[in-house]
């Protein structure tokens, strides 16, 4: 399983935890949320759980719990700037649409069915 990082997201994700003073990495992960059933998560990762799996590029870690990363496998985290606009961005596969407002999305059947958050067909 691999997620990837862009230089942009490396880049931001090292600004901010300088800024914040402290930090291993950025925490990533997925919740049922949504209209679509599914959003993305972000938060500062301040350890490594056992579940955990650690992602790198130049210096810049990225920390997924394993049953977030069935949802995320394959995918690779960038940060955009658009306007006055600024956010990380995952371009990943696994999904299989998005909602009009773009907060939340759905995956692909075989995805729900492997993991472990339970039974959501």
């Amino acid at each position: 399983m691999n997620i990837q990082l862009t230089e942009s997201a490396a880049k931001q994700i090292k600004a901010q935890l300088t800024k914040r003073g402290k930090g291993l990495g950025l925490r990533v992960g997925i919740k049922k949320n949504g209209c679509s059933g599914w959003a993305y998560t972000y938060d500062y990762a301040d350890d490594v759980r056992a579940d955990d799996q650690v992602f790198e590029l130049n210096e810049a870690k990225v920390v997924v719990d394993r049953e977030s990363l069935e949802f995320l496998d394959g995918s690779k985290l960038d940060f955009v700037k658009d306007g006055l606009k600024q956010t990380f961005k995952f371009e990943n596969p696994n999904v299989d649409a998005t909602c009009g407002c773009g907060e939340s999305f759905s995956v692909k059947k075989n995805i729900i069915k492997s993991n472990t958050y339970g039974n959501f067909s």
